[in-house]
């Protein structure tokens, strides 16, 4: 029962990684966004 367990493990720890990746991009990247948007506004 214990290899399950690990098997388990490992494969959840995939897409959380994935989604914690993108989240941190998508942070950073919405933040520089918005300063640039605000620092050089369209006319």
């Amino acid at each position: 029962m214990s290899i399950l367990a690990v098997v388990w493990h490992y494969w959840i720890a995939v897409p959380l990684a994935a989604v914690s990746v993108v989240a941190i991009i998508g942070t950073i990247g919405g933040y520089l966004a918005k300063v640039t948007y605000s620092r050089y506004p369209r006319d």
